[in-house]
């Protein structure tokens, strides 16, 4: 008898959930994954689940869509979420990681399963008639992501996504700077530089003004970045208007200096990046400046005058599929159900959305291999809703990626009281019931 067996390819975070989700199904996995031999413009670790932009996993209340979706994952054995509770840096109300320490965790358990093999080849083509999950990233290497375009008749889609600069702790001037909540929730985790007025009318007209980096490794042929509003940089985001930072990144409301009580006309803050507290990035400040401009302008900030950056902010093109029509809510394609698709290019986005595709993918192509029935979490469920709103949005003719929310949740069939966070709090309570009554389909 024949041993049920599938391919994953590109060990991210979708790749490696997919990979360890159907092992644990005791399915043989054969895992493709390119580095080290080739790295992508990001991409600098020969490790898996790499985390090229925030070492941020966002908010861990359940009145937020991204809370439940990591409490939906946790409660059915995701690797990427044991491994970033194992992991933790302190970040008051949000789920953050030292990232180094998260993809040792998760490289490990990947590489010690015994049902895994792991391959380190660049894959150019897929054959069709093989089971395989397709986790090669938004960063896609040119030829295999040709070879999906022939395949599927697809055009040139993508978008352009930024990461945020990294500051060495001992170079911030704490004289002016000073530790608090982000916004009154949690505890004192992140580090603060107010701005008065003029301060931050100096900043943001550098700012606007400053000098931007060319594409080079990208896509020259793009006369526009398509720039997902999710991970805007900041200088995109000024432009758009003098007031648009001060309701964003740099919003000031619930800031105040913990001894004087003073408050401020603009705050930027910055977030622990190890557990060590050696590094911290500014929150928000996904940029593609060049380096030389970022060290001017962000020099600006009161605080970092003297900062000395550990990485400085990039930006890179991100490449996604025109997934409704394409996609059935599993990640498998419509038209041949031996290929499963998982991570940003399918078009959710963020780290555990990420994870979240994968988990659905690994566990629905172990199911193909066993000759199970595929699983819907349905839209009660933020993992279902982020599948269905992948393969079944209406707008397919302007197909963007997606967070995920609660607009993307079936609503409550009942009136709830207490306003939207009491609303929220009762889809959540409902999408936990539901995981946990799927849990027994689940596991095998």
């Amino acid at each position: 008898m024949t041993t049920p067996h599938i391919n994953v390819i590109g060990a991210g975070l979708a790749g490696c959930e997919a990979a360890y989700q159907a092992a644990q199904m005791g399915v043989k996995v054969t895992l493709y994954e390119m580095k080290p031999n080739i790295y992508t413009p990001a991409h600098h670790s020969p490790k898996f689940a790499e985390l090229v932009c925030s070492n941020s996993l966002r908010s861990n209340e359940l009145s937020n869509a991204i809370g439940v979706l990591k409490e939906e994952l946790r409660a059915l054995g995701s690797l990427i979420m044991e491994s970033a509770y194992a992991t933790r840096v302190a970040a008051g109300s949000a789920l953050a990681v030292d990232r180094e320490l998260f993809s040792d965790y998760v490289t490990e358990k990947v590489k010690n399963h015994p049902n895994i093999e792991i391959v380190y080849e660049e894959i150019k083509e897929i054959n069709p008639d093989e089971i395989t999950v397709i986790a090669s990233g938004p960063l896609t290497s040119d030829p295999l992501a040709e070879h999906i375009r022939e395949a599927l008749g697809l055009g040139n889609l993508h978008f352009f996504d930024a990461a945020a600069p990294i500051i060495d702790f001992e170079s911030i001037d704490m004289t002016k700077a000073f530790f608090a909540s982000r916004y009154n929730k949690g505890d004192a985790d992140y580090i603060n530089c107010p701005m008065n007025e003029a301060e931050y009318k100096a900043f943001y007209s550098a700012l606007i003004e400053a000098k931007e980096a060319e594409l080079h490794d990208f896509d020259k042929e793009s006369q526009s970045l398509k720039v997902f509003e999710g991970c805007m940089p900041v200088e995109v985001m000024a432009r758009r208007g003098f007031e648009t930072l001060l309701f964003g990144p740099l919003k000031p409301v619930g800031i105040e200096h913990p001894e004087t009580k003073e408050t401020y006309f603009a705050v930027v803050q910055l977030r622990k990046e190890n557990n060590n507290g050696t590094m911290y990035n500014i929150v928000g400040f996904q940029t593609h400046l060049t380096f030389a401009e970022q060290k001017r302008v962000f020099g600006m900030i009161p605080g970092l005058e003297n900062a000395t950056f550990l990485r400085y902010g990039v930006m890179h093109r991100n490449t996604y599929l025109n997934s409704p029509g394409l996609l059935d809510y599993d990640y498998s394609l419509k038209n041949n159900g031996n290929i499963y698709f998982a991570g940003q290019m399918t078009g959710v986005e963020g780290y555990i959305e990420s994870c979240s595709s994968g988990f659905v993918a690994g566990i629905n192509a172990a199911r193909r291999a066993l000759g199970l029935e595929k699983i819907d979490f349905t839209d009660k469920t933020v993992i279902g809703a982020l599948s269905h709103y992948v393969s079944g949005s209406t707008i397919s003719s302007n197909f963007q990626p997606m967070n995920a929310n609660f607009g993307i949740v079936a609503s409550l069939d009942y009136k709830v009281k207490g306003g939207k966070k009491a609303r929220n709090e009762e889809i959540a309570k409902r999408a936990l019931s539901m995981i946990e009554a799927l849990k027994e389909r689940i596991t095998i």
